[in-house]
């Protein structure tokens, strides 16, 4: 074995893509992979996964650290086998930029017709629509980790009125903030709602008729809108569809669902009004997972405390 601990990828990414990020990482180390059956993994210390093979933990028993290939680890928490060991969250400025790039992509469709203009160019229809100004809005954000944090900022350079929400209060410089008991005022004043929660169990399913009937009514986009980055469990994809559909929302971007690949049968493919994205917000840049592992794995090692470890009572 290496002076360095083995470490086990089981990655659901391209292989190319896999190998190319290989050719410059985990210098020192064996470096294993789950997807080969030959594979002896049973001194594997580490192992960077995203949607891991239910087997990983029987073939690697000596595992000391699980490093998520993304910012989400609630697949990881349901796996029913999975050992007492630290989980570190995937947490690096190239997936905070592409989440932020896609929320303010979204935030400034909808403040300026996109899908609108889009059926009107598809129709050959020439026709100018009324679009506010973006300090004309005010966006709710509800999620104020890193992430969230992000988006709130390079909202606010772009002249939206910002309101952020989180479980337990955060200060923001310049910007109102709620916690859990204070959500329907937090909605009352909301006229874009962007959701970037982890699936906890308060959290799954908080997207539902009840919540998206709280929202402001009659501001300057006329009907509220939903963008909905964060988890696909956190939305009642049925009631985003009813709310749509009644005019309860005047649209939505989404980006996760309750079952991923969205069925070609769900209503909201057919949505002129809905902006649709294959869980591609914030992809994960392999290169950059397999660095922020590698830098932790050293640091370990070297006796150092583990960054961004999840707390499996919060699940997050």
């Amino acid at each position: 074995m290496s002076a360095k601990h083995p470490v086990v990828i089981d990655l659901k990414f391209e292989r190319r893509e896999i190998d190319a990020a290989l050719a410059g990482a985990f210098a020192g180390r064996i470096v294993l992979r789950a997807s080969d059956p030959a594979a002896d993994l049973s001194e594997a210390r580490y192992a960077v996964i995203w949607r891991p093979d239910p087997t990983l933990f029987e073939r690697a028993p000596k595992l000391e650290v699980l490093f998520s290939g993304g910012a989400g680890v609630d697949y990881i928490l349901a796996m029913p086998s999975l050992p007492d060991i630290p989980i570190v969250r995937f947490v690096d400025e190239s997936l905070t930029t592409r989440m932020s790039e896609w929320t303010v992509l979204q935030t400034l469709s909808h403040l300026r017709q996109v899908p609108a203009y889009s059926r009107q160019q598809r129709d050959r229809v020439w026709k100018e629509l009324s679009q506010p100004e973006a300090k004309d809005l005010t966006v709710g954000v509800m999620g104020l980790g890193v992430l969230g944090l992000d988006t709130v900022t390079k909202l606010k350079v772009m002249g939206f009125n910002v309101v952020g929400w989180s479980r337990s209060r955060k200060a923001i410089d310049g910007v109102e903030t709620y916690n859990a008991s204070q959500l329907d005022t937090f909605l009352a004043r909301t006229d874009i709602l962007i959701g970037l929660l982890p699936l906890t169990p308060d959290t799954r399913g908080i997207f539902d008729a009840a919540l998206f009937s709280k929202l402001r009514q009659g501001g300057a986009l006329g009907k509220p809108v939903f963008i909905n980055a964060g988890r696909g469990g956190s939305q009642v994809e049925a009631d985003v569809i009813a709310a749509l559909e009644k005019g309860v929302l005047g649209g939505a971007s989404l980006d996760v669902f309750e079952k991923e690949p969205l069925p070609e049968t769900s209503p909201l493919w057919q949505m002129e009004n809905v902006i649709i994205t294959p869980h591609a917000a914030s992809a994960s840049d392999v290169r950059a997972l397999f660095r922020n592992s590698e830098v932790q794995m050293n640091a370990y090692e070297a006796g150092e405390t583990l960054k961004h470890v999840v707390d499996r009572k919060t699940g997050y």
